[in-house]
């Protein structure tokens, strides 16, 4: 195992390793693709730490999106020792205690949540990207339903241009593109 100790310069470098595929998953399309951040140790270290630190707020749990959020939120979990409930798509929970349907950009979709997470939790809302807004807000609004509060909202990358800060103005992002 290697340790990394944080320095600015580590945020720097994990930007970096963000890379842009033109025309996927369609032509016009222009991918942010957080892969290379994902397998480089030095930069995923560094950015859950910077996830952890941008929020000045206080909080019981972390809860993660499916699915690229849950990497992060596991990760930050783990350095504020805290643990970390997964908010999932529809059937992949064997006793969902909520579910909540929302709009996306080509139909609907659902996100569950299992009742470990309990009414009045503090929660730590983390993602991958923040885009048209949707599936952020959903897990927001399923984390309330629960009767627990988002006390925060952290993603690692927001697309601008795309709606999502309209839609979810309180969210810190470490990124921008």
């Amino acid at each position: 195992m290697t340790v990394f100790p944080s320095h600015a310069d580590d945020i720097v470098y994990a930007r970096s390793l963000i890379r842009t595929i033109q025309d996927y998953p369609r032509p016009g399309v222009a991918f942010r693709d957080i892969t290379p951040l994902l397998a480089d140790g030095r930069a995923m270290h560094a950015t859950a730490q910077e996830l952890l630190a941008q929020m000045p707020v206080s909080f019981d749990v972390v809860a993660g999106i499916e699915a690229r959020g849950f990497i992060f939120a596991g990760a930050v979990a783990a350095l504020a020792k805290t643990g970390m409930i997964p908010l999932r798509k529809a059937g992949k929970l064997p006793k969902p205690a909520y579910r909540l349907t929302y709009a996306k950009e080509y139909g609907e979709d659902q996100l569950e949540v299992s009742p470990d997470l309990k009414p009045g939790m503090r929660v730590l809302l983390i993602d991958d990207i923040l885009a048209t807004g949707g599936s952020l807000k959903a897990g927001a609004d399923l984390v309330a339903a629960v009767g627990a509060e988002v006390t925060g909202i952290g993603v690692v990358l927001e697309l601008q241009g795309l709606g999502g800060r309209s839609v979810m103005p309180q969210t810190r992002a470490l990124f921008s593109m």
